[in-house]
């Protein structure tokens, strides 16, 4: 039998969180032993009450367990233990790791990786800017982690991608279900590039309770958190909470002051959290000196622009502002604008929102 398969049987045992998993695999070496085990043996193995020992001796490996790791070797997954040397070493050190993650891409145990997490409504500033850092911080060497959600997260997984970096996805449902659904060609490009993992069966639905419990993998596997654009009571901050209580450090990326999805970032940077103007203040605060690309990953190229393109950056910010505002303050036709505004849209230094506004990227 697939040794595997008795990782999966332990953990559907009700009554063995992962705390008692890991101590019942620190005192018995393998869940196979585990299982095998007599009332007396699991009871002294530590506290465990005597119908959760029954339970256990009793519990058999099912069919469904057979079809589980089936279903995930013919989707090219994997499921990585807490005992496997690619289990990532930082999860390795949070309160109550998982026992086990299924894997769909390749997971590197000793990448140095920085999550970047905020609103799923995120605004264009919040989105653009999440993009911009994330690129830079993954032309450094680092690796992006996310949660794969609208908004700010699929901003902080794309941002890796456009600089050739790699990222990671933790998802709230299990490999099987795409959510949100219009990211399914996402999932498959940060497979190719990092992973997507989950703790949960193949086939989880995203349940609203799942999330929750995936943001201490999200912190757990970083060496920080980013928050950009959080309200108030954004599960955002749960993931800033739990970084701290990991022992990781929490940025957080100011906003307008007029904006209620700013409010929770602006909380965490009274609170202390390291205010984030530019990837460097979060490479400081990290210790990391160097900012050489990682081998085979190219630095972001120097974007060269005009003196008349430059005259237009200047009238810019990262708020979106009316193309009528910027007439108004250069001393160039509306059709010269418009073009250099297009030149600079393709350069990747303007994004576009409906209603002909502008904004300048950040990072």
């Amino acid at each position: 039998m697939n040794s595997l398969a008795f990782w999966l049987a332990l953990k559907e045992i009700r009554g063995i969180g992962n705390r008692l998993f890991l101590q019942l695999i620190e005192h018995f070496g393998e869940p196979e032993n585990i299982l095998n085990a007599s009332r007396k043996e699991l009871q002294a193995a530590g506290r465990i009450p005597e119908a959760l020992a029954s339970r256990i001796v009793k519990h058999k490996v099912h069919a469904h367990i057979k079809e589980e790791l089936e279903l995930v070797s013919a989707n090219n997954g994997n499921l990585i233990t807490f005992l496997d040397p690619n289990y990532p070493a930082l999860l390795r050190q949070i309160a109550d790791p998982p026992p086990y993650l299924y894997v769909y891409g390749n997971l590197r145990p000793d990448s140095a990786n920085i999550a970047i997490v905020g609103s799923r409504n995120a605004t264009t500033y919040g989105r653009t800017t999440t993009e911009r850092l994330s690129a830079n911080l993954a032309s450094c060497g680092l690796t992006i982690v996310s949660g794969m959600a609208r908004g700010i997260d699929s901003a902080a997984h794309r941002g890796a991608l456009s600089a050739q970096g790699e990222t990671i996805a933790v998802l709230g449902c299990g490999l099987g279900t795409i959510y949100p659904p219009e990211n399914k060609r996402l999932f498959h490009e940060i497979a190719k590039n990092g992973a997507v993992i989950s703790e949960f069966a193949f086939h989880a639905p995203p349940e609203a309770h799942h999330f929750p419990i995936r943001n201490r993998i999200i912190s757990g596997l970083a060496l920080g958190t980013v928050i950009v654009e959080a309200t108030q009571k954004s599960g955002s901050l749960i993931t800033a909470r739990l970084a701290a209580e990991q022992g990781r450090e929490v940025f957080a990326v100011p906003g307008s002051i007029t904006s209620f999805k700013s409010m929770g970032t602006h909380k965490l940077i009274k609170q202390g959290a390291k205010l984030v103007e530019h990837v460097n203040d979060i490479l400081e605060e990290l210790n990391i000196k160097e900012k050489a690309a990682r081998p085979g990953h190219p630095k972001q190229p120097v974007i060269e622009t005009t003196a008349e393109e430059k005259r237009i950056l200047d009238e810019l910010s990262p708020y979106p502002i009316h193309i009528d505002n910027i007439l108004r303050q250069v001393p160039l036709s509306p059709g010269k604008v418009s073009s250099l505004l297009l030149q600079l849209e393709l350069k990747g230094l303007v994004n576009q929102s409906p209603g002909k506004l502008f904004a300048r990227f950040e990072g």
